[in-house]
C-alpha cells in the first residue's frame, strides 16, 4: 500500500486513531483526523494530533468532509452505521479499518507468543536478543488483550522488521479472534497450566484456547517454536512446521544449578541470566531459537540475555538490610506457584522463607487448588506464611487474612537473615511487604 502523497482521513480521536494518524504520516500521507464526540470533551485530543501536525476536526463538523479522501481508516469502536463513517465512505476510495491499515502497510514477519505462564518473560527476552540487530516492534509490558493486540500492530511503521505480539486468554476462542487481528507468521505457546479456571471450566478448556494459536499457524503454513521436553505441547502440535528447542531438540541447551540466579550452558558458553527459577531455562532456550532462526550473532544473544532485568515484580531479586528476597508478586496460579515454589527448594541457601498470597480466578477450583499448594510445601518443609482469605480458610498455621494483619505480625516477630520467596496475584499487593523486610 502506497501512501506517498496520498490524503488520509482518521475516523476516532482514541489513541488507536493517533496511532493510526502517525502511521499514515511515517508513510508519506497528509493526514486529518475527525471524531463527532463533544468537542469539549475532546480538547485533550485534539492538542495530541496537533503534537503530530494533524488537525482533528470535532462535533458535527466532523461530519461533513471537506474534500475527498484517498483511505478513511475507521476506528473498531465507530459502527459503520453511524452518520460519520457513512460519510466518509462517501468522502473516500476506500474505508478500512485500523488493524488492516496497518497490516496492508507491514510486510513483516509477526511472531505471536501465549501461554499459561512465561509469555511476559520470554516476550521480553526474544524482544532484547531481536533488537540487538532488528528493528523490533513489540507488545509493552503485558498489554496482550484485544485493545492491546491492535495497539501494537498499529505501531508498526516502516523501520520495522519485525514484529512480537503477546496474546493473553481468559476464556475460549480469545487466541483464535487475537489471530484474526495480528495474522502471525510464527507461533510460540510457552506452556499450558492451569489459570483463568473460572473462566476456561476446566484444563482442558485452557489446552483448546492456546491450541487456537497452533491451529492458525497450521492453517496458514508458518512455522511454530516448540518446548521439546514439554509433553502436553508436542501432543497438540502434530504436522505442524516447528523449531524445537529444550534438553532436547534443534536446539540445545543445558541448565546450571549453581546460584540463586538462572544459568544456562549453551554452546559450551555459561549464560548468566538475572533471572529466578529453574524454569526459566526454556524461557531462555525460546529466545536464543527465536534469535538464531532470525540470524541473530551469538555474541549479540548472550550480550541481550545477561543484560536483561525482570521488572514489575516478577523474579526480582531484592537485597533487604537483612533478608535476599525474590519477589515475584505480579502474579499467580496454581501452575506458576508449583514451579516457583520447587525452584525456590533447590536454591542452595540457608533460612528460606516463604510468603504466599491467594490466587485469584480459580472458581469451583479454588479451595483445591490452594490446598495443593499448602500440601507441596509441607512436603518440602519449607517454612511459609499464607496470606488471604483463601489460605486463612485451609491452614491457621501461619496464616492471616489480610496483608495488614501479616504486617501486625511482622512488627513482633520480624524475620530476619532468611532466602524469601514472595509469590501471589496481583490482588494481594504482596510487594508492600518488601519494605517491611
Amino acid at each position: 500500500m502506497d501512501l506517498k502523497g496520498k490524503k488520509v482521513a482518521v475516523l476516532g480521536a482514541g489513541s488507536s486513531g493517533l496511532a493510526a494518524a502517525a502511521l499514515a504520516l511515517s508513510h508519506g500521507a497528509t493526514v486529518s483526523a475527525f471524531d463527532s464526540g463533544d468537542t469539549l470533551r475532546l480538547s485533550p485530543a485534539v492538542e495530541r494530533f496537533a503534537e503530530l501536525g494533524v488537525v482533528l476536526t470535532c462535533g458535527d463538523d466532523a461530519l461533513f468532509p471537506s474534500s475527498d479522501y484517498d483511505v478513511s481508516v475507521i476506528s473498531p469502536g465507530i459502527d459503520e452505521r453511524w452518520p460519520i463513517a457513512r460519510a466518509f465512505s462517501e468522502a473516500s476510495n476506500e474505508l478500512i479499518g485500523e488493524v488492516e491499515f496497518a497490516f496492508r502497510l507491514s510486510e513483516i514477519p509477526v511472531v505471536a507468543i501465549t501461554g499459561t505462564n512465561g509469555k511476559t518473560t520470554s516476550k521480553e527476552l526474544i524482544t532484547s536478543c531481536l533488537s540487538s540487530e532488528l528493528e523490533t516492534a513489540y507488545t509493552k509490558g503485558n498489554y496482550n488483550n484485544h485493545i492491546g493486540v491492535p495497539l501494537t500492530l498499529l505501531e508498526i511503521n516502516k523501520k520495522h522488521e519485525i514484529g512480537i505480539i503477546e496474546m493473553g486468554a481468559n476464556h475460549k476462542n480469545e487466541i483464535n479472534f487475537l489471530c484474526e487481528i495480528a495474522k502471525p507468521n510464527y507461533g510460540i505457546i510457552t506452556n499450558i497450566g492451569k489459570a483463568h479456571l473460572e473462566g476456561f471450566k476446566n484444563f482442558e478448556g485452557v489446552k483448546s484456547t492456546k491450541k487456537e494459536l497452533y491451529d492458525f499457524i497450521k492453517k496458514n503454513n508458518g512455522i511454530i517454536f516448540i518446548n521439546n521436553d514439554d509433553k502436553t505441547l508436542n501432543e497438540i502440535s502434530d504436522n505442524i512446521k516447528s523449531i524445537t528447542y529444550g534438553k532436547n531438540g534443534d536446539i540445545i541447551g543445558e541448565e546450571v544449578t549453581s546460584s540463586v540466579y538462572t544459568e544456562v550452558l549453551f554452546n559450551k558458553i555459561k549464560i548468566n541470566s538475572n533471572l529466578i527459577g529453574s524454569y526459566q531455562f526454556y524461557n531462555i532456550m525460546l529466545a536464543i531459537a527465536v534469535a538464531q532462526h532470525f540470524s541473530i550473532k551469538e555474541k549479540n544473544i548472550i550480550k541481550s540475555l545477561e543484560s536483561y532485568y525482570p521488572k514489575n515484580n516478577r523474579s526480582q531479586v531484592v537485597q533487604s538490610k537483612s533478608n535476599l528476597i525474590i519477589l515475584d508478586a505480579y502474579n499467580a496460579n496454581p501452575s506458576s506457584m508449583n514451579e516457583m515454589i520447587n525452584s525456590f527448594y533447590k536454591i542452595k541457601k540457608e533460612g528460606k522463607v516463604c510468603i504466599l498470597g491467594d490466587m485469584g480466578e480459580l472458581g469451583i477450583f479454588s479451595k483445591d487448588e490452594h490446598e495443593e499448594i499448602i500440601k507441596l510445601n509441607k512436603k518440602l518443609n519449607l517454612k511459609t506464611f499464607y496470606i488471604g482469605s483463601e489460605f486463612k480458610k485451609l491452614t491457621k498455621k501461619n496464616s492471616f487474612i489480610d496483608f495488614q494483619e501479616f504486617k501486625n505480625y511482622l512488627k513482633d516477630f520480624p524475620i530476619t537473615n532468611s532466602t524469601i520467596l514472595i509469590k501471589g496475584s496481583r490482588s494481594q499487593k504482596l510487594e508492600n511487604i518488601v519494605e517491611l523486610l
